[in-house]
């Protein structure tokens, strides 16, 4: 089959070109089981080298191709042009983040929240008497096994219309890391990393328009997260005690 790529040009470095632009390409003979991925380093490679986009293992795990594929945040080394309908795909850099050139975003703000909800174990108590690791319970670790799975690819975040309207919001990919270590029982800074989550921009920005969960390529169940995060602070707030082994909310259908 042939494809017709339409993909969102910018290149701030060259005149006439840095202000953003849409620009065709045209492929033939294209796979059904082609990854949009391929197609974008065929074009690449075969029309306009200087085409700039992130990539890494190209396999769904490093989740550095984010990009919107025909109006959706998806990996493009996921998107199988089966899975497309028609043979048209429209290709632009995710949203709110700034644009570096082309399809490559400026990571630096969505890291800069990742880093305030502390994403690291936290725990200064003696070594257990085993003397090797904290043991954990299988129904423990099933409380945060879910968010465990994010690869930090920004997808469910700039997929928010809470995030566009307001950077300053730590977004769904934050608080899904903040959760990974808040419903661990074996970490000491839950309350630590609750009070940054209820400030103005934390998770109170949330609005609940479920965008996030269809845009994250692991499957997380992102609102749910979200909403056991609002929960534990609620709990807190009100009784001075967290106990997170009661928060659980189920993710709509």
């Amino acid at each position: 089959m042939d494809v017709t790529f339409r993909i969102r040009r910018y290149n701030p470095d060259i005149p006439g070109k840095n202000k953003p632009y849409w620009q065709e390409f045209r492929l033939a003979d294209v796979d059904p089981n082609d990854r949009v991925l391929e197609l974008l380093h065929r074009i690449k490679w075969e029309q306009d080298g200087t085409l700039t986009l992130r990539r890494s293992c190209a396999h769904g795990v490093c989740g550095s191709d984010a990009m919107r594929i025909n109006g959706v945040n998806k990996l493009a080394c996921k998107v199988l042009m089966r899975d497309i309908n028609g043979s048209k795909v429209q290709v632009e850099p995710i949203l709110g983040l700034p644009v570096i050139k082309d399809l490559v975003v400026d990571m630096e703000p969505f890291f800069g929240h990742y880093r305030e909800v502390m994403p690291f174990f936290v725990n200064d108590e003696p070594v257990p008497a085993n003397g090797r690791e904290r043991l954990q319970s299988p129904d423990d670790r099933a409380q945060y096994d879910d968010t465990t799975k994010c690869i930090l690819c920004a997808a469910c975040t700039t997929s928010c219309p809470s995030f566009w309207a307001n950077g300053k919001y730590v977004g769904p990919a934050a608080i899904v890391q903040a959760h990974r270590f808040i419903f661990d029982t074996r970490d000491r800074a839950a309350k630590e990393r609750l009070n940054v989550l209820a400030e103005p921009n934390g998770v109170w920005r949330c609005r609940t328009i479920f965008n996030c969960t269809p845009a994250c390529p692991r499957g997380i169940e992102v609102t749910r997260a979200i909403g056991e995060v609002k929960l534990a602070i609620q709990r807190g707030t009100t009784t001075g005690i967290v106990d997170i082994s009661t928060i659980h909310i189920k993710e709509p259908t």
